[in-house]
Formats: structure tokens, sequence, C-alpha cells
């Protein structure tokens, strides 16, 4: 069994700012903004969402291809993905293109400016679900809005079951385009924001959402998150972390132990308290990947949150 990870490969460049914002932004001069922050700390990492889920379900054991489209400037994180042996066979590189780019700038209040350029990215399209039986699983991720709506249909054609995952990717797509996803996913799942987006553009409710598909996850940060299946929803802890890091990169952590749980057949609970973990996990470091974990000691950390045994 294998996984597809549909979504964007991407360097963040993430560059802090030792003061706050609203101390060098005043309010009455927004409409002539020139401002400019001294950034003495600053760190490139790997990520984007097919990238941070592939890297996550390596750490839990399982077959998972990254698709998605590259730049010119792709060798380092191609030098990362074979460090942790990643495969690339469904990644196209393309010679005039930039690999998607976010730069963010945080301050000490934790506000974030972020610019992102997609690059690469904006032909995701270009690239085509396997219809060779090779993958039993996929998840269209956050990528370009082309490559998202060809993607989920082709899982479709294939007769491969999928999650929709919108992310930040959410806002491109109006109410036509979100009730056409719902329809062909086996499974979507949001944040609690999404959701409300959701809600907003379908007119539907997380039930009628749900009736549409095997299950609907909403994740809700610190505070768990739901799943509705079956006509019920089920409630999933957020699991203890060690120290709080960084909660960049925690929800596609999460899809990772979502798709682990699904790939295996596993209880919809216990799916989504493997999924709730990963997450915890990832907190817990800078980056989106700079996190490690063997597979006892997830067993562990399962086991000591949850108070049942588990086999990963």
């Amino acid at each position: 069994m294998a996984a597809l990870v549909c979504g964007s490969l991407a360097y963040d460049t993430i560059m802090v700012f030792e003061g706050k914002f609203k101390e060098h932004i005043l309010a009455d001069k927004i409409h002539m903004l020139n401002v400019s922050f001294l950034v003495p700390n600053i760190r490139r990492e790997f990520g984007g969402c097919a990238g941070n889920i592939v890297y996550n379900m390596n750490l839990l054991g399982v077959d998972a291809y990254a698709m998605g489209v590259v730049g010119h400037d792709f060798a380092p994180y191609r030098a990362w993905m074979d460090k942790f042996g990643l495969s690339q066979r469904h990644v196209l590189e393309l010679s005039d293109e930039f690999t998607a780019q976010a730069y963010i700038t945080t301050d000490l209040d934790d506000n974030q400016i972020t610019a992102f350029h997609p690059g690469a990215m904006n032909h995701s399209s270009e690239v085509n679900v396997p219809d060779d039986g090779s993958i039993t699983i996929g998840i269209v991720a956050p990528d370009g809005r082309d490559g998202m709506i060809r993607h989920a249909t082709e899982f479709v054609d294939a007769n491969i079951p999928f999650i929709f995952d919108p992310g930040q990717g959410l806002p491109m797509f109006d109410r036509d385009d979100l009730k056409r996803f719902i329809g062909q996913a086996t499974w979507v799942t949001v944040n609690d924001y999404e959701m409300q987006l959701v809600q907003e553009r379908t007119g539907w409710s997380p039930d009628e959402v749900a009736k549409q598909v095997e299950a609907l996850i909403v994740t809700r940060g610190g505070k768990g998150s739901h799943i509705y299946s079956g006509g019920r929803r089920i409630e999933i802890p957020a699991a203890k972390v060690e120290r709080l890091a960084d909660p960049t990169g925690c929800g596609d952590a999460y899809r990772a132990g979502l798709l682990y749980g699904l790939m295996n057949n596993l209880d919809i609970e216990i799916t989504g308290r493997i999924a709730s973990l990963c997450g915890a996990i990832k907190i817990e470091q800078h980056g989106t990947q700079n996190h490690h974990f063997t597979q006892e000691e997830f067993a562990r950390r399962y086991r000591e949150n949850f108070d049942q045994e588990i086999v990963i």
C-alpha cells in the first residue's frame, strides 16, 4: 500500500524581528506604508504541505509519495528528501520557475507578515495521479487551484479513496467548487476556522458535510479535534506536549496520522488519536521537518496519552 500526497513543496524563510510591528506601523499612515525591519535571526526550512505530510508518514513507517511541481532551485530540498529516503518519482522540476517560497517575518507578539511566491506550484496540474494500481489512498492538500481540481477528479477516475484538505487554498474555491470536492472525496479535513468558511460558502453544517463522506475531521488546535462519522461526533483530545516551540506544520503532521490510520484500516477514533499525537510531537520543534521519533517512542507516548496500547 502507498499514499499519494498531492500538494506543495516549498521553502520557508523565517525571520524574527526583535520588536513589535505595532510600534512601527502607524495606523494613520497605513495608506502610505513604508517600513523596514532589522531581522538578526533567520532560518530556511523545508516545507510545503506535501513535503511535510510525507516526512511525517515516513517517520510512521508507511510508504508515501509527494506529488508536486518544483523549480530550478530544488537541489537542496532534493538532497534533504534523499537523506530521509523520500521518493521524488512524482515530483516534476521546471527549469524556468522557482520552487514555491514563503517569506515570514515574526515579531515578539507572534504577529506575522508573510509574502508567498507560488512559482512552480502554479503548474501543479502538469503532474497526474497514476492509475496503475501503485496508489491505494490519496490526499488533495493545498496546491495550485487547477492542480487540486484535476487531482481530485483523477482520484475518482482511478477509484482511489482520498482526503480533501483545502487548507489555506480554501479561498480559491467558490460554492460549486467546494460542493464538488466534498462530493468526490472519501474524507474531508479542515480546521475550525476553515469549517466556518465551508459552512458559509456551501450552506452545509458539519453534520450535512459528514453525511456525504465517511468522516469529516475538524481540528481545533489545543482543544483537540472533532470527527463526525457514522452519525456521531467523536471528541479527540489534544495530546500532551513537552514544550511549545512552533505550531507551523502541526496540521500537516496531523494529516499524516490520519492517512496512517486510514491506510491500516484502524478505528476512526484511534486514527484521530494517532493524528493528535503526531501534531503534538511536531509542535515541540521549530520548523516543519525537524522533529524525529522512533516507532517505539511513538507507541510509548500514545500509551501515556490515551492509556491504550498501539503497535506502529
